[in-house]
């Protein structure tokens, strides 16, 4: 027989195991829930910057247009818009020939700029921005047009 006053105790701690749990796993979930929708926004950020680097690659190397640049970097990440995206020659003006194309530009600046992620944490909406990305590099294909085919 057991003593009285060790069955009341037990009886008062029985759920007391169910409540912690809850309390520590509610804390523990939203902790790896924050985790993983961080390095979400962060792959993305990354991304933004190879895309950059990518475009200007694109641009020097393929003598590529913006047209074309801009749906290859959006194929990329398709967070981004045409709006988001800058490709700028150096110097100014110097693909506006089509008779000569970009063949007397120096320099190709790329950049991605005003791009949010939307979180998808529930019942906690964020919209982070991210910073902007720019690339520039100079000419390798100088003195050429874009009558050429376009790197793939």
């Amino acid at each position: 027989m057991k003593p009285l006053a060790l069955t009341r105790a037990g009886a008062r701690q029985r759920g007391a195991t169910i409540v912690e749990f809850g309390l520590i796993a509610a804390v523990f979930f939203t902790l790896l829930l924050g985790i993983a929708e961080l390095s979400r926004v962060l792959f993305y950020w990354n991304t933004a910057s190879e895309v950059t680097r990518m475009g200007a690659r694109m641009a020097v190397v393929c003598d590529s247009g913006a047209a074309i640049i801009k749906t290859r970097m959006r194929g990329l990440l398709p967070v981004l818009k045409t709006s988001n995206i800058s490709v700028a020659y150096a110097p100014s003006g110097c693909d506006s020939d089509p008779a000569t194309a970009r063949a007397s530009c120096q320099s190709v600046t790329v950049s991605v700029a005003n791009v949010s992620v939307k979180t998808v944490i529930p019942m906690v909406p964020l919209t982070i921005s991210m910073p902007p990305f720019t690339t520039t590099m100079t000419r390798e294909s100088m003195q050429t047009s874009t009558s050429g085919t376009v790197c793939n």
